[in-house]
């Protein structure tokens, strides 16, 4: 029986929903449209989403397929073809609304799985093993990382849901690896995290801790940590070195460091 508590499947299936019916009555030149974040497009972003989830499926149901998968993509991405030009080959011949529907089959399936199993299983993937909470809270983010862009470009203001909860703590548990990540010494004490909720709620981690904070609205600190939004243009508060320092490099997605967009670079675009 799944664990009571276990919500995050439920959570990433509703987000995937939301992003899918943003984007189901659009017409195929909204999916060809280009995002600000690195050039792609609507759907190499939902190609990407489709994959990965593929790949967090074979993690819970087959290993060794997915050490194979991760294996071959890194031969693809080492022949000089980039990860967005791999995804493509890898999942042709689907494209457009075919694809929009097998990614949102795909996540109505992995769903699915992840609420049988058990929360603290420990599971493969290309970096350090992770629990399946973890693994299906990671599919959530990068489901709302990449969906941010979505809507980005098609112009709609996103209204967010308590279950970006998800996401506020994979980027408070990914501070010491953060700087890691970064080849260096994370700090002894992690800062304290004060964030209001889209419901009103008020969510806070590390009270205890007086000389740096973090607060603000829980999106956007949540924007910041999967590097939708630069800093300088979201309402965050942010007081003392350490939590300067965080804030301006946070990544609490895996692969290796990248830079946060630049101010100005990532915003509601307004339609033609």
């Amino acid at each position: 029986m799944p664990s009571a508590s276990f919500t995050q499947p439920r959570d990433f299936l509703d987000e995937s929903e939301a992003l899918y019916a943003l984007l189901a009555d659009r017409p195929a030149t909204d999916l060809a449209r280009t995002t600000q974040f690195k050039g792609w497009t609507v759907e190499d972003a939902i190609a990407h989403l489709h994959l990965f989830n593929q790949a967090a499926d074979r993690s819970l149901r087959d290993p060794a397929g997915l050490k194979q998968f991760f294996a071959e993509l890194r031969r693809t991405t080492a022949s000089g073809r980039g990860l967005r030009e791999a995804t493509l080959d890898w999942l042709a011949p689907l494209r457009g609304r075919d694809l929009l529907e097998a990614w949102r089959r795909e996540c109505r399936v992995v769903a699915g799985h992840f609420e049988s199993a058990d929360p603290r299983a420990r599971l493969p993937w290309g970096g350090p093993d992770m629990s399946a909470r973890s693994s299906i809270s990671a599919r959530l983010m990068e489901t709302w990382a990449h969906g941010q862009a979505i809507y980005d470009r098609l112009g709609v203001e996103r209204v967010d849901a308590d279950r970006i909860h998800n996401i506020a703590v994979l980027g408070v548990n990914t501070f010491g690896w953060t700087y890691r990540n970064q080849g260096l010494e994370p700090p002894a004490v992690t800062p304290r995290v004060r964030l209001e909720a889209p419901s009103g709620a008020r969510w806070e981690w590390n009270p205890e801790v007086t000389s740096d904070l973090v607060e603000g609205p829980a999106t956007a600190f949540c924007q910041v940590v999967a590097q939708t939004r630069a800093l300088a243009d979201t309402a965050l508060r942010v007081e003392g070195d350490v939590a300067r320092e965080w804030m301006s490099m946070a990544q609490c997605f895996a692969g290796p460091p990248e830079e946060p967009p630049r101010p100005g670079t990532r915003h509601l675009v307004r339609t033609d």
